[in-house]
């Protein structure tokens, strides 16, 4: 479980101190959920979450989540919600900083297992 934080959180620091790609950290949690971070690049893998829907916020950066019958493409402060059970594969042409927000416990690559698939860490 995530301690209360003692003070704000500054996301811009945050995101600072995350070095590798595809490799989200928990900024905080509100109730059941995970308030994650990620700098992300390249191509992720195709995968659903079958329990639960997943939103993508662009902090900075462009990502496009692609899905079977279109791709969507988000720029800084844009919001999308990939529905429960949707196959989709973010990627970014460059590095990109992006929120997510999930029920603990989220598994990054949803229902596909690989070398991708990664626990949740936290930030420091």
């Amino acid at each position: 479980m995530t301690p209360a934080p003692t003070g704000p959180i500054n996301t811009l620091t945050a995101f600072d101190s995350i070095r590798d790609h595809w490799q989200p950290r928990r900024l905080t949690s509100v109730n059941d959920y995970d308030v994650k971070i990620a700098k992300v690049q390249g191509e992720f893998v195709w995968h659903t979450h079958p329990d639960t829907d997943e939103l993508f916020l662009v902090v900075a950066g462009e990502l496009t989540i692609q899905l079977r019958d279109r791709d969507v493409v988000l720029g800084p402060n844009d919001v999308f919600v990939v529905p429960r059970g949707v196959e989709h594969c973010p990627k970014a042409d460059a590095e990109t900083s992006i929120v997510m927000f999930e029920p603990k416990g989220t598994i990054n690559t949803g229902d596909t297992r690989n070398e991708r698939t990664v626990s949740v860490r936290e930030l420091h």
